[in-house]
């Protein structure tokens, strides 16, 4: 997009929140970069310059207009629907590794000396990976001041800068201003009449925020999808709020999802994150945002599916279908191994069972973003591969499934464990479905259902599922394995989302070859 600035300039004068995301507009006349829905006058052409992302702008001396908020847009779904390694880079620097294992960490992770890497994401984005990360760490930074009533220094080191100095001097090069006076200026927007500000804050732990998304969105399409499958003691849905526990590197989090009542067609999640360390904040927020897949580019799908007849009007009714995502790649693997051959139901009370017997009780009482039904109420953590690895060697007999499948989900913790496996944001869904192949008792289905949902892969397709069939011959589509995987090439790079809408027609406690929970 940033390749041709004239395109860009067009979608900054009609104000296209489309792009939101895609690039940045950055004015040489007043130092400030935008999104390019931005309600102020677009500048002259001669003074706009277009960065691909917000860091970029940055970079090059900009700081961020206070009026649209360039960097609280929805992320690029380019990323999402790359699998080279500086797509991979960008994943795994929104998941916080940068802040956590630094560069070096980074491309350790990713097989690349740190100035390959460097020089790879500089010459794809316009900037490096540490630039990156801080203008992620600003962004954590304004929403806790925001939010929280947390002291500067307390929010300089969540947001992860090595020292408030270092805190005050990014904030106000971004956003022309000091910490306390962001703080003040949200203060004084939420007190206003008919305020819209983008965060309304709680306890000092407990952050309230909006989760961007891109026009059209249909949350039912995701939420119901997770509320059907949710795995008691960990997750639930209640009133149209979906909430769950997370497992995160530094300690453990509570999430509350929903979308706002007013409107079918929302523009953000209201998201409520309860967090024994703030430290997670952005990891938290950027797997919310990978759950329910916000950084998706629902024109460019459904542009490309309405081309086939057959699942047309299944697009134009729902013209906003996410897929579901996953927070955690070995919770979902693990989910679908159960999930094999059973019904979501019982699914969900074997994998609760694991829960019981493997998973961590959430060391504090829930508050914050706690369900109201004691029945409902969030109380685990998924088990850790070590975990449940011990448990089916001490406790072969809790695991009430057939002894293959036993073996199958003993052969994944252990290979998660070891490294032989790898399900991170970082990680190449090719060498993602060959490794889980290599694993006794999982075969194609598994691998896809796992690349599609844990790293994002907008191309995987399952076309042996029972339920993908069933809707296909209700569509008239051909519903025998061959036939359909070959019908799915119309439908590429996007035939994970060909699949949400084909299982959108069916009943989610269908009996399914190998349906995960």
């Amino acid at each position: 997009m940033v390749e041709d600035p004239e395109r860009c300039y067009q979608a900054a004068l009609s104000k296209d929140a489309r792009f939101d995301g895609w690039f940045f507009c950055a004015v040489t006349s007043t130092g400030i970069y935008c999104r390019p829905s931005c309600p102020a006058r677009t500048p002259a052409r001669a003074n706009l310059r277009f960065y691909p992302t917000a860091a970029a702008a940055q970079q090059a001396g900009f700081r961020a207009c206070l009026r649209c908020r360039p960097d609280a847009t929805p992320g690029s779904p380019e990323w999402n629907v790359r699998a080279d390694v500086v797509a991979r880079a960008m994943r795994l620097i929104r998941d916080g590794i940068v802040d956590r294992e630094g560069v070096a960490g980074l491309a350790r992770r990713l097989g690349y000396s740190t100035r390959q890497l460097n020089r790879l994401v500089t010459a794809e984005v316009g900037t490096g990976p540490l630039a990156l990360a801080r203008a992620q760490r600003s962004q954590t930074a304004r929403i806790l001041l925001e939010t929280t009533d947390l002291a500067v220094a307390h929010v300089a080191f969540a947001a992860g800068f090595a020292s408030v100095r270092q805190c005050n001097d990014t904030v106000r090069q971004i956003f022309a201003d000091t910490p306390t006076g962001l703080r003040t200026r949200a203060r004084a927007t939420k007190a206003a009449p008919g305020s819209r500000g983008e965060a309304a804050g709680s306890s000092p732990q407990a952050i309230r925020l909006r989760l961007a998304c891109r026009r059209p969105f249909d949350p039912a399409s995701v939420l119901g999808f997770l509320g059907t499958r949710a795995l008691p003691g960990v997750e639930s849905l209640e009133g149209g709020t979906y909430r769950r526990s997370l497992r995160l590197p530094h300690g453990h989090a509570l999430v509350a999802l929903g979308a706002p009542e007013q409107g079918h067609d929302p523009a953000h999640v209201e998201a409520e994150l309860v967090l024994s360390d703030l430290r997670d904040l952005a990891t938290a927020v950027a797997r919310c945002r990978q759950l329910l897949d916000l950084d998706a580019d629902p024109v460019a799908v459904a542009d490309a599916l309405r081309g086939d007849a057959r699942l047309r009007p299944l697009v134009v009714r729902h013209p906003g279908r996410r897929v579901p995502g996953a927070v955690d790649g070995f919770e979902l693997a693990v989910r679908a191994v159960v999930g094999q051959q059973v019904s979501v139901p019982g699914a969900r009370t074997v994998a609760g069972r694991l829960v019981l017997l493997a998973g961590d009780p959430l060391p504090v009482p829930l508050t914050g973003a706690a369900s109201p039904d004691p029945g409902a109420a969030i109380t685990h953590l998924f088990p850790t591969p070590a975990a449940l690895a011990e448990s089916a060697t001490r406790h072969p007999g809790a695991f009430a499934m057939p002894a293959g499948r036993r073996r199958a989900l003993a052969a994944l913790a252990g290979a998660v464990e070891h490294g032989d496996v790898v399900m991170d944001a970082g990680a190449d869904p090719l060498e993602l479905r060959r490794s889980l192949l290599r694993l006794p008792g999982i075969g194609p289905w598994t691998a896809e259902y796992v690349a599609m949902r844990a790293l994002r892969d907008p191309d995987a397709f399952m076309a042996t599922d029972l339920g993908i069939r069933r809707a296909a011959a209700a569509l008239g589509l051909p519903d025998d394995p061959a036939s359909l995987l070959a019908r799915g090439e119309r439908w590429r790079p996007w035939r994970s989302y060909a699949m949400a809408h084909l299982w959108g027609l069916g009943s989610p406690t269908r009996r399914t070859k190998g349906r995960a929970a």
